[in-house]
């Protein structure tokens, strides 16, 4: 299945897998970031074996979107992104939602214990 399938078609699925690796650490890191005038905080992950990583970012007037970067086979950089739904947001836990919305409030990055989303 080509990547933009997965994103244009199975956005639930990328963003399942990204919540299953990142509440499966012991810690969860959700980064500041920010370009031109836009704004956002992430959480991400990466396949290295794929030349994959998918984000999920929550940028600073409040829409979620996903992210998917990846080499082709020329080695060429691609990126994707999506903006989710409400369907695709209610996927998200609650805390991990506050949490990056702190983090783009604050801009200032957090580390944090994966049980506390766990226990939200």
């Amino acid at each position: 299945m080509k990547y933009e399938e997965l994103m244009n078609n199975h956005a639930d699925k990328l963003i399942d897998q990204l919540l299953v690796h990142v509440l499966g650490e012991e810690s969860v890191e959700v980064h500041f970031d920010f370009q031109d005038e836009d704004q956002w905080s992430v959480v991400s992950m990466h396949q290295y074996e794929e030349d994959l990583e998918i984000s999920l970012r929550l940028h600073l007037d409040k829409h979620f979107d996903l992210f998917l970067g990846y080499y082709d086979d020329e080695d060429e950089f691609h990126e994707l992104t999506r903006i989710l739904n409400e369907k695709e947001i209610e996927q998200i836990p609650i805390g991990l939602q506050k949490i990056m919305k702190k983090v783009v409030d604050d801009e200032q990055g957090l580390r944090f214990k994966s049980a506390l989303i766990k226990q939200s």
